[in-house]
């Protein structure tokens, strides 16, 4: 992402302390002195516990040249460009929109309170086959995720994908502001976060706020949640959902699914029936964009899970399958109903805590005890404080304080060619289970 002195005084609106006044001059941005070279210009971020105009001196001797401060202040005569902005991180939304409308790529936004991430890769694994598609990488969904995101496109590039994730209200009506998507996609609208939101409605409406900077003539891809038909009020939107009249599954096994959608065949190397919806509202933005149905199949078809989400793997006789980058009531189960339907026995789940749930925290994980009741399975073992609570009636259940005590069972009790199931938030860490069966 390079943009002239001129354009960046005309994206950011900032007072010049002082100018080399080269027209000419093209700058990068950077927001790491440890990366930075002398033609990007250091953009100093805050947060929480970090001030990067801390590090302004450490920019400049590492090579810059340029960079901006909300400190007027903050003068360093090494430096040929500084520029004055009240907040740095709006100014670095400000260039990231402004070179992003230079560019001007047809732009994807997903929000969801679980799988948007698995719908952006499902999206990219379409579109890139009709064209140079940029994505956001990993799980960097928020302002400063979007800035990294955008300043991957160049002049080649014909689509832009970004996931936008939220805390609170008011979040991704910011992301939506500087990114103007095409298509705005809510995969769900589920009970993550309602700790922080209170409620499902507040967590329908912070979603909602994907579409408040949708171009004019853009789409809303929704999941047919109740609550989001109750405040939207755009008329452009198409509504996806497992009990559309024109789906057909045709066949589900552990490890892939086919179906029939709105007469043709998709095939996806996953399981799972949250993955079909998942893939409905990909096949939608494709249609929608004027996709081949041919091209879409193919995409979908390509698709792979990413680390943590229904990684299979095979580890000293068992069969582990690691969902754990994330979980919620809603995903849980979707995730349990997947594996104890179509997976083979021997079979055990492992489940660990649910994170920002709020005050019914303990009822939730209940539960998903209780949901558990529905199935067959060898063991249910949990770990946490939370996952304690989950307790079905009618299963071997075992919970566990420590990894070590929940591997040292798993590898005395299992029997080899057990197939195992990782469930957890991933502030659980459980990574770490299966690092410590590979020993």
């Amino acid at each position: 992402m390079k943009l002239s002195l001129d354009e960046i005084l005309k994206a950011t609106n900032a007072n010049v302390i002082k100018s080399n006044n080269n027209k000419e001059c093209v700058l990068g941005f950077s927001t790491d002195t440890r990366t930075i070279t002398p033609n990007e210009i250091y953009i100093p971020l805050k947060g929480e516990n970090f001030d990067g105009h801390n590090f302004i001196q450490k920019a400049i001797e590492n090579g810059a040249k340029s960079y901006f401060t909300a400190d007027k202040n903050i003068v360093f005569n090494d430096a040929e460009n500084i520029f004055y902005v009240p907040d740095t991180k709006e100014a670095y939304l400000q260039i990231a929109n402004f070179y992003k409308n230079k560019i001007n790529p047809y732009t994807i936004a997903i929000t969801g309170s679980s799988g948007k991430t698995t719908v952006k890769e499902m999206m990219y694994s379409v579109f890139k086959n009709a064209g140079n598609t940029v994505k956001s990488i990993l799980n960097h969904n928020n302002e400063v995720g979007l800035c990294q995101t955008i300043s991957a496109i160049n002049t080649d590039t014909k689509y832009l994908i970004i996931e936008m994730g939220m805390r609170g209200l008011g979040e991704i009506e910011l992301l939506s502001k500087y990114s103007q998507p095409d298509i705005a996609i809510i995969v769900n609208a589920g009970s993550a976060h309602i700790g922080r939101l209170g409620s499902l409605l507040n967590i329908a409406k912070a979603k909602y706020e994907i579409v408040k900077y949708l171009q004019n003539d853009g789409i809303l891809i929704s999941h047919d949640n109740p609550l989001i038909r109750q405040i939207n009020s755009k008329q452009n939107t198409i509504y996806f959902s497992l009990s559309d009249e024109n789906l057909e599954i045709i066949e589900m096994t552990a490890i892939s699914c086919k179906f029939r959608y709105k007469n043709y065949e998709y095939k996806l190397n996953v399981s799972g029936e949250h993955n079909i919806q998942n893939a409905l509202s990909v096949i939608e933005a494709g249609l929608f964009s004027k996709l081949e149905p041919s091209l879409i199949a193919k995409g979908l078809e390509e698709f792979s899970p990413i680390e943590k989400r229904w990684d299979i793997q095979e580890i000293n006789g068992f069969k582990i399958i690691n969902d754990s980058y994330n979980s919620n009531p809603e995903s849980v189960k979707a995730a349990l109903k997947t594996f104890l339907d179509l997976t083979p026995n021997p079979k055990t789940v492992v489940l660990g805590d649910m994170g920002e749930l709020g005050l019914n925290e303990e009822e939730y994980h209940t539960q998903t005890g209780e949901f558990l009741d529905n199935f067959n399975c060898d063991f249910v073992l949990t770990l946490g404080e939370l996952a304690k609570n989950i307790q079905p009636q009618k299963l071997n259940t075992k919970h566990f304080d420590n990894k070590k005590d929940l591997v040292d069972f798993m590898r005395n009790n299992l029997p080899k060619g057990s197939n195992i199931l990782l469930k957890a938030s991933r502030f659980m860490k459980f990574e770490e289970i299966i690092e410590e069966i590979s020993k």
